[in-house]
């Protein structure tokens, strides 16, 4: 099932934002540093380009990936135009304290007291805007929550003499065109719980598991990792129910509780760090599909 949520105030969150690029000088786009291009919002990228703003790109929640993975990812983004990618956390006040001045060579002209540099801060739900505005504010401003689409409305705020910010509720895009990136989104927390299947999302995200990271996956749910090449997808949901006692009436393994453990395991960081995507798996799934849907 191709996953899709658009839920109604995104739409005239989009025009709000695009009314409100006209005057700001630089884009901080948030994205989850797990599936860095998965987390990519098209319609992001598309206003930034008409209005030509350039992109503070800043990759969330590095301190649960893969830190070889985002390194490529580093690597990757600085080789596009407009674009200063920086892998950080959030929640680490020293990071997010940095930001102000790496968007400022993106915008030399606002350089002193009586050019104020303004900032847009844009992204799906649940990436870390708020966190990010809060921090950044040192006070608690915008509203934070565990589930997407807390934000709704726009938020300006002064940070300083020289600096003003301004929050925008999480935006997805009315069709999410590849199907892996709308599990990923998914398994991520991008996307309602509504619009989701848990054992669907889960299955998608034991596979890759036993595919890239096996270890850590053995580690968490204690069985040799040797018996994870022997494993599917439905084998470990079946093992964590086992492990952890989550049984149906009649005894039989509790799939979608098995499942959501193992995507809360995943979310929180529990299982180590962890990549959705890389940029080679990337290019080799863009590869993959037909030249038509490319």
């Amino acid at each position: 099932m191709a996953i899709q949520w658009y839920p109604g105030h995104m739409n005239s969150a989009r025009k709000k934002a695009a009314e409100t690029m006209a005057s700001i000088d630089v884009v901080i786009e948030v994205v989850d540093a797990r599936l860095p291009e998965a987390s990519t919002n098209p319609m992001i990228r598309e206003l930034r380009l008409q209005r030509q703003r350039p992109c503070l790109k800043v990759l969330n929640k590095a301190d649960l990936a893969d830190p070889l993975v985002t390194q490529a990812w580093i690597d990757y983004y600085q080789r596009q135009a407009d674009v200063r990618p920086v892998a950080l956390s959030c929640r680490r006040l020293g990071d997010v304290a940095r930001l102000p001045a790496l968007c400022q060579p993106l915008a030399p002209h606002r350089k002193d007291n009586g050019k104020p540099l303004r900032m847009l801060i844009m992204g799906i739900p649940n990436v870390g805007k708020s966190t990010l505005m809060n921090a950044l504010l040192k006070r608690r401003l915008a509203k934070v929550g565990d589930e997407p689409a807390v934000t709704k409305s726009q938020q300006t705020s002064q940070l300083d003499i020289r600096h003003w910010l301004t929050d925008t509720p999480g935006l997805l895009w009315p069709k999410i065109e590849y199907p892996s990136d709308g599990l990923m989104l998914a398994a991520s927390n991008a996307i309602g719980r509504n619009a989701i299947v848990y054992e669907e999302v889960g299955t998608f995200l034991a596979d890759l598991l036993l595919a890239r990271y096996p270890l850590l996956v053995s580690g968490r749910y204690g069985f040799p990792v040797e018996a994870a090449a022997h494993f599917d997808a439905v084998k470990l949901i079946e093992t964590i129910a086992q492990r952890r006692g989550l049984r149906r009436r009649g005894g039989d393994a509790d799939f979608e509780k098995a499942a959501k453990t193992l995507l809360q395991d995943y979310r929180d960081g529990a299982l180590g760090r962890i990549s959705l995507e890389t940029p080679g798996t990337r290019s080799a799934m863009l590869a993959s599909l037909p030249a038509t849907t490319c």
